[in-house]
Order: C-alpha cells, then structure tokens, then sequence
C-alpha cells in the first residue's frame, strides 16, 4: 500500500484526567485534573444540597463531576481557540441554519 507524499503515519496519544470528589454537606466538591504530558490544567466546580432535601450523596458528585468536566472543556475550547488566532488561522465558523425561526 502506498502512501500520499506528505503523509504522516497516525500516532496515538494518552491524557491522563483525575477526577477527585470531596463530600462536605451539603456541598460537594470536584477537582478535575488533565495531564497532557506538556500541560496540566485543572478545573474545581461545587454542588450543594438544599437543606431541605433528602441526602443522596451520588447526585452531588454527579452534578459536581458535571460541573467540573464542562469547565474543564470550556478551558480546551479557549486554549484551542488562541492556538488557532496565534497561528494566523480563523476559526471555522458554524453552518448557516437550515430555517430561520420566527420572530
């Protein structure tokens, strides 16, 4: 089989995310960490309970888990996004809708 000059052969990568939860009720606690191997990048997001409900302690790690992750991509998307301006590209903008709504 031959390849395309300028070809390069695919290469596998491996990042390494921690994800740590702390239980202090009624909030929860989650600390999310990315090793990239050349960045490390960390996130925190909280959950809290209202007083009044029942203690189910997987719902806060669930929703502080969440939270954390969704920061955490929101940082990749804006470190990605930076990397793209610094290298001179812009960035790829969305498809034009199908339909307009209506107003």
């Amino acid at each position: 089989m031959t390849s395309a000059a300028g070809h390069r052969p695919r290469s596998a990568k491996e990042w390494e995310l921690c994800l740590y939860l702390s239980e202090n009720d009624p909030a929860t606690t989650a600390r999310v960490v990315l090793d990239t191997g050349e960045n490390l990048l960390e996130c925190c997001a909280e959950a809290h309970r209202n007083p009044y409900d029942a203690a189910v302690p997987e719902i806060g790690d669930e929703l502080a888990a969440g939270r954390a992750l969704i920061s955490l991509g929101r940082h990749l998307l804006r470190a990605a996004a930076g990397e793209i301006e610094a290298a001179g590209a812009t960035e790829e903008l969305p498809p034009e809708p199908l339909w307009s709504t209506r107003e």
